[in-house]
């Protein structure tokens, strides 16, 4: 379905069409009508799939600009997350007089509330930051006619479920919620079985789990190989943008000082980092000004790179849930990319399951394939190695 089948503001369409989009991506199409009929909706959709101008787009449309008051409530899990919808509806918004406005922990409170006290239509924010500013009387939810809960389940795997019961109890008249989730664990099912009313349930990821768009590449090394491997692998590959994934804060910086001087306009990214310091780095990215990002898996939920083609996973993914987001990084919204993945013997059982998860069937090996039975009499030597000496 097209856009301009919609009966959507003609202002919204020029928008729109000036941001590339032309037809609904399916998440889009199924969830557009229900959204703007003001029906609750429950729905889980693979990474990558176009949530943010699912949402985006019928708010915008539905807002009044006439009216001073925050009409629609998206909460998120990250400070970035949430900059993306800014950035998102802004651009949706462009010839609409409709104003979005994120509040957030790490940035200043006083500037925030000074947003807040002029027009602010759409508010985006982190449970912990909305609640600060309720208690201290600076907001007000009276008029929210939409609440969205995005990336539902990593809110609640981050400890905010008291929060989130927190701001819905604070929302007392009628109004339509809107619950994304990628997975469906049982506390985002007492969550919709709480507070949503007969609620749509849209699955769009049943069948598919891994962007289906995506490449999955593999490469076999030593443990104390990745490096060579990674550096003669970026050589050789043409990238035009890509996120090299490390599973911790150390591990992401000891790799960025160890690839500085031969990977050339690189950075890396974690939560430790100033908030300001990880805005300019996701904006320059985005602006290509940066062509290889590692980070850690602060990049891998929710945020829109659109100009990455390659995922390279430096460290092997500590869940096969954490491979998904991580890969989605890359071939989004139906876009070609590819994901490669260092993978050392200790991964071999690991990686079987990642397979199984992700509905991988097919999966690329650069180089010799690695052998499950030789993995698997090594940990065995060296498990009654360790024995022998202990006694």
């Amino acid at each position: 379905m097209k856009f301009t089948e919609l009966n959507l503001n003609p202002l919204i369409l020029k928008a729109i069409r000036e941001m590339g989009y032309q037809e609904l991506t399916p998440v889009q199409e199924k969830t557009f009508p229900h959204i703007l009929q003001g029906r609750d909706l429950l729905a889980t959709a693979e990474t990558g799939s176009g949530k943010t101008s699912a949402c985006g787009i019928p708010l915008v449309q539905r807002v009044d600009p006439s009216s001073n008051t925050i009409q629609a409530l998206i909460l998120v899990p990250t400070r970035e997350l949430a900059l993306q919808y800014v950035e998102e509806i802004g651009k949706i918004a462009k010839y609409m007089k409709v104003i979005p406005f994120a509040v957030y922990g790490g940035f200043d409170m006083g500037i925030q509330k000074a947003k807040l006290a002029s027009n602010v239509h759409i508010l985006i924010a982190t449970p912990g930051r909305l609640i600060d500013m309720l208690y201290s009387g600076y907001i007000s939810l009276s008029d929210v006619q939409t609440l969205i809960l995005d990336e539902a389940d990593e809110m609640l795997k981050q400890g905010f479920a008291e929060d989130i019961d927190f701001i819905l109890s604070c929302l007392v008249h009628e109004h339509e919620i809107l619950l994304f989730a990628a997975t469906m664990p049982d506390e985002v099912k007492r969550l919709a079985e709480s507070y949503l009313n007969k609620p749509v349930v849209i699955e769009l990821n049943l069948e598919q789990v891994a962007p289906q768009s995506l490449e999955h590449h593999f490469i076999s090394v030593p443990g104390s190989g990745k490096l060579n491997a990674l550096q003669d692998y970026v050589q050789k590959e043409a990238i035009s943008q890509a996120i090299i994934f490390c599973n911790s804060r150390f591990s992401a910086e000891k790799l960025f000082k160890q690839i500085k001087s031969q990977v050339k306009n690189s950075e890396f990214i974690h939560g430790g980092l100033e908030q300001s310091k990880r805005t300019s780095i996701i904006r320059r990215f985005r602006n290509h000004q940066i062509t290889y990002m590692v980070a850690t898996d602060l990049a891998g939920r929710g945020l829109d790179f659109r100009g990455v083609s390659h995922i390279i996973n430096y460290d092997f993914p500590m869940s096969s849930e954490s491979y998904t987001h991580r890969t989605g990084r890359a071939g989004r919204m139906g876009r070609v990319g590819i994901a490669v993945t260092m993978v050392t013997s200790r991964d071999l059982g690991s990686l079987k399951r990642m397979f199984r998860v992700n509905r991988i069937e097919n999966p690329i090996w650069l180089g010799k394939k690695p052998d499950p039975a030789s993995s698997s009499a090594n940990r065995k030597r060296h498990y009654r190695g360790k024995r022998t000496r202990r006694n």
